[in-house]
């Protein structure tokens, strides 16, 4: 089997590729941050002229493996919150395009040893980077009773963040929690949605997922050429409404600036405002069920951004 297929199913590759405007017969430059598998930066290559070049951004050294040897693609193992810092040491001044599907990898949920899943008794890891020091079981042993209910009711949306928080700080006191089945067992959810959403809040934690999404984005806005494409893929809402309010407004909050005539003043057109995976898709691929794609193009006025 296919390496990329076992390692990640490319989300509505078709309209992430359209959303890029990749023109054979022009000279672009394309930064995939979401590097993964490397499904849509196959697809990105497979359109680019000959003097295009792509920079896949990966943080998992897992995805080293799956580079694409063409030299017209350039692995940059780091998280893409640096893109700008890494654009810079290869000298490209302006990007054409830049993509980041957001979901996690088939690879990190089907790999017991990452801990990302609850599917399985594993270690409470949930690192994208494995050399970073932070893990899942640091913050549910050693983060206090209300910063705990912070994360879980920030990116988790538990209304009850505070009870589950007490459960654990109660549990962590007669014995440390260190795996997945620990961690379920002691929180006693009612159902898998509850587990999938106590999960995506440790992994958000652990990953500081929203802050370095903010970061990417506020690095396109000064990276993009006129007429540049962001494409995002997002899957929860979360992540969707930062993405959201920054293609609307240019800032992650919403808020929209206006000039002295009333006009909004924003540096993006709002291409794409939230398109779904096809039904023959979800049916082949239904991770794809929660991916809404996001497009905006940079404009040409100069706002100062």
């Amino acid at each position: 089997m296919d390496t990329e297929v076992v390692y990640h199913i490319p989300a509505m590759l078709s309209e992430v590729l359209d959303g890029l405007l990749i023109d054979p017969g022009k000279a672009q430059y394309f930064v995939d941050a979401t590097f993964g598998g490397g499904g849509h930066s196959r697809g990105i290559i497979a359109r680019m002229g000959t003097n295009s070049h792509l920079y896949g951004i990966d943080q998992d050294s897992d995805a080293y493996a799956n580079r694409i040897d063409d030299e017209r693609f350039t692995f940059v193992r780091s998280n893409f919150r640096y893109v700008a810092n890494f654009m810079d040491y290869y000298g490209v001044t302006q990007l054409d395009g830049i993509l980041a599907d957001l979901g996690v990898s088939f690879h990190h949920f089907d790999a017991p040893e990452r801990g990302f899943s609850f599917r399985y008794d594993a270690p409470l890891d949930m690192r994208m980077n494995s050399r970073q020091r932070l893990t899942a079981a640091d913050i549910i042993n050693s983060y206090s009773e209300e910063d705990l209910a912070r994360v879980l009711y920030l990116y988790g949306e538990f209304r009850d963040s505070r009870a589950i928080a007490r459960q654990i700080v109660s549990q962590r006191s007669k014995q440390a929690i260190l795996t997945t089945q620990q961690l379920h067992d002691c929180v006693r959810l009612k159902d898998k949605q509850d587990a999938a959403r106590l999960f995506q809040a440790l992994r958000i934690e652990v990953n500081d997922e929203l802050g370095a999404l903010r970061e990417l984005l506020q690095a396109g806005t000064q990276l993009l050429a006129p007429g540049g494409r962001l494409v995002i893929l997002t899957y929860h809402s979360l992540e969707d409404r930062i993405v959201k309010n920054f293609m609307r407004s240019g800032n992650t909050e919403g808020t929209i600036e206006k000039d002295f005539y009333g006009n909004p003043l924003t540096p993006f057109k709002v291409i794409e405002k939230g398109r779904s995976a096809s039904p023959d898709e979800v049916a082949r691929n239904p991770r794809a069920r929660s991916a809404k794609l996001r497009v905006a193009e940079k404009t040409t006025a100069d706002l100062g951004c």
